[in-house]
């Protein structure tokens, strides 16, 4: 299906960094909604979840994450490019996790309904010690998103405690890996394994993400 074409554009090019407020971040706020990012409230402010949008559309148009909007931004707002498709043949309403930008796409009824900065694992092993069926035990791993081609499974809603921490909104995709959001997505892969989202995200997904689609996790981060 032909990808929609955004509307015309024009950028206040103004520089903006975090904090600021005013037109111009409202701008800024309406074309990354307009183009499927998620940047919260358009209420003129800039703040973290904006911040969160920025960095994903960043991302995808090829320009190194910061939180400072300068001409570069702007520019690719006015010609944004479109997401890579990781499975062209993939379904209709699927997610695609492209660990190489730390970037998910879920597409519903083939086009591209939303897309999000993440963060997911770090790829260091792990030994954690925790609280959990009555007793202190000792939990181990790689800490990685493992690549390949999943279905949504089971979920819960609000903050769901696992053994290695607190997920929420969790939907799981791969045993014990989820999407799922937490207080930390950094530009870096730094989860145990799971798919961290920031909160506002993971606040509305579960209503866009339904149980038995197709999560795709390709490609590699370098570090």
């Amino acid at each position: 299906m032909a990808a929609s074409v955004p509307a015309p554009f024009t950028a206040p090019n103004k520089t903006l960094k975090l904090g600021a407020k005013g037109a111009a971040v409202k701008a800024l706020q309406t074309r990354l909604k307009e183009l499927r990012y998620l940047p919260g409230k358009i209420d003129g402010r800039y703040g973290g979840t904006t911040q969160a949008a920025v960095w994903a559309f960043q991302k995808i148009n090829g320009l190194k994450p910061t939180s400072t909007i300068t001409a570069r931004t702007w520019n690719a707002l006015e010609q944004p490019a479109e997401p890579r498709i990781l499975v062209p043949n993939g379904k209709p309403d699927r997610a695609e996790v492209n660990l190489t930008k730390q970037v998910m796409v879920l597409y519903r009824g083939g086009q591209v309904r939303l897309i999000t900065h993440i963060s997911s694992g770090s790829g260091v092993p792990y030994v954690e010690y925790a609280m959990w069926n009555g007793e202190r035990q000792k939990f181990t791993g790689d800490a990685r998103t493992p690549t390949g081609n999943f279905k949504t499974t089971w979920r819960r809603s609000g903050w769901h405690k696992s053994y290695l921490g607190q997920l929420y909104n969790p939907i799981f995709f791969n045993g014990g890996i989820a999407f799922h959001g937490a207080q930390s997505v950094p530009l870096y892969p730094a989860s145990h394994g799971c798919v961290r989202l920031p909160m506002h995200v993971a606040e509305i997904l579960p209503g866009q993400l339904g149980t038995g689609v197709p999560v795709h996790v390709k490609g590699k981060f370098a570090r």
